[in-house]
């Protein structure tokens, strides 16, 4: 019998093979990726304190590289966050060849229902921190992420097994760093959005039948205007009727996945919806209707600022901050880029330094980063991640991973393992030339600084020299916990 390629890649063989082999499909065949963007020298921060660069590397970025330093104070800190809010403007070959071997994540959404659902969740979650440890564009990835959580879909639920990888592809990605109102319709039409909160259960064939409200409460809570943002229940129940007769197909292969509107499924009739009437008779232009009202609504301005504040500035965000970062997503209406800019440029953000956790995936992205680790972030990787309790795309509620510091207190001895064990090279599929890295800064004083982001203190250099120079020591610190 002859198997197609893909239903080779999906047979327990050839991942038996990938896995012994340690490495990437291409490179198991001999096939020469593109060369690694030239960063520059190893420098590293030498202040007492975290200064402007490390700071924003920090905040824009999973971490600094070797060189990634020196790079940035040559183009200055602006140009470095103008060419990030560009990510297509940046070339990031590297980056995608390190992705190439999860064929699923270029699958057409039909397509998808030929894989089994726990491979495709194990190629979704491995490309997510390869992109974040290795991507050029680095605000992408975390936008990418912060979008996620968000819009969280909890990949267990019905057909959100085969739908989640065109969601990330369709909606969070093609829509991370461009207009709200674009992305969170995309997320109304997802497939995998309509089966999580059940908008494809949604329907009113007649005056007896109740809507399902499921979706129309997460949108406004969660999505759009916050949990005090104004509304009512009244509300909640008259976006219901507005979303009714969206349907997601489940059989004809080529066609499962697709989304539909039935307009006998429909509440054809009258809403009013935040004080705004929806005129009878519109059908499926409901959708469009009642997405503008939450989107062009000023709680969801401050709503959508304070948590871009929260993920960049503190977890009590600034109100100054949040208030400047509002206006610029309302005048801008709902301009992503535009309102980074403008949380980039604040005050507040400047100063923030090394108040935030870092949640553990950044973590684990930021030691394989400043380590310059060579590494597959296979199994043993995506392992920690889940001893974290941070594994992609299984949170199971719709409020997505929390980006407060609180939630992951708990983790800090798993930290220490995974440091250990990073430390040791005893992480399966994943190499650090410590040796080749303390080379090139010149000695541990610098490479301190590096690991860091400031000249150690001396309780740090002393922790460190005492432990037979132990990079282990150093990214288990509190200072690298915090960015």
């Amino acid at each position: 019998m002859k198997w197609p390629r893909r239903r080779f890649l999906q047979s327990a063989g050839s991942v038996a093979l990938l896995a012994t082999a340690g490495c990437e499909l291409p490179q198991a065949l001999g096939v020469v990726g593109p060369a690694k963007a030239a960063r520059g020298p190893l420098t590293a921060p030498d202040g007492d304190e975290v200064d402007e660069i490390a700071h924003v590397l920090g905040r824009l970025s999973h971490g600094p590289r070797p060189g990634d330093y020196h790079r940035v104070r040559e183009m200055g800190v602006d140009a470095y966050i103008e060419e990030q809010l560009h990510p297509e403007s940046i070339d990031d070959a590297w980056g995608d060849y390190r992705v190439r071997r999860f064929e699923s994540l270029r699958q057409p959404v039909g397509e998808l229902f030929e894989y089994q659902e726990h491979l495709l969740l194990k190629e979704l979650s491995e490309a997510t921190v390869v992109r974040a440890v290795y991507s050029e564009r680095q605000l992408y990835e975390v936008m990418a992420g912060f979008w996620t959580d968000h819009f969280n879909i909890d990949s267990s639920k019905g057909d959100c097994p085969w739908l989640k990888t065109a969601d990330d592809r369709e909606v969070i990605r093609r829509h991370a760093l461009g207009r709200f109102s674009d992305l969170l319709r995309a997320s109304a039409l997802s497939p995998a959005m309509l089966w999580y909160l059940d908008g494809r259960s949604n329907r009113r064939s007649s005056p007896d039948e109740q809507p399902n409200e499921n979706y129309a409460r997460e949108l406004l809570e969660l999505h759009t205007l916050g949990v005090h943002g104004g509304y009512t229940q009244a509300d909640i129940m008259e976006l219901a009727r507005c979303l009714t007769g969206w349907h997601v197909r489940t059989e004809e292969l080529f066609k499962k996945g697709k989304v539909e509107f039935k307009p006998d499924a429909h509440d054809q009739g009258e809403k009013a919806v935040l004080g705004e009437v929806i005129p009878a008779g519109l059908g499926e232009a409901d959708l469009d209707r009642v997405l503008a009202i939450v989107t062009r609504h000023p709680a969801t301005a401050n709503y959508v600022a304070e948590k871009l504040c929260r993920k960049f500035i503190a977890d009590t965000p600034p109100p100054a901050a949040v208030r400047a970062v509002a206006d610029t997503f309302q005048t801008t209406e709902g301009g992503i880029r535009a309102t980074l800019k403008t949380l980039f440029a604040h005050e507040e953000f400047r100063a923030a330094r090394g108040a935030k956790m870092k949640r553990p995936l950044h973590y684990l992205a930021s030691a394989l980063r400043v380590s310059d680790a060579d590494s597959s972030v296979g199994e043993p990787v995506m392992e920690y991640l889940l001893r974290m309790g941070h594994a992609p795309f299984q949170y199971p509620t719709p409020d997505g991973y929390p980006d407060e510091a609180g939630p992951w207190m708990g983790t800090l001895l798993w930290r220490w393992h995974f440091a250990k064990a990073l430390d040791e090279n005893r992480l399966g599929g994943t190499q650090v030339n410590w040796a080749a890295l303390r080379e090139a800064a010149g000695g541990d004083e610098v490479f301190m600084r590096h690991v860091l982001g400031r000249r150690p203190r001396p309780d740090e250099a002393r922790s460190y020299l005492a432990c037979n120079n132990s990079p282990a020591v150093l990214l288990a610190s509190p200072a690298f916990q915090r960015y």
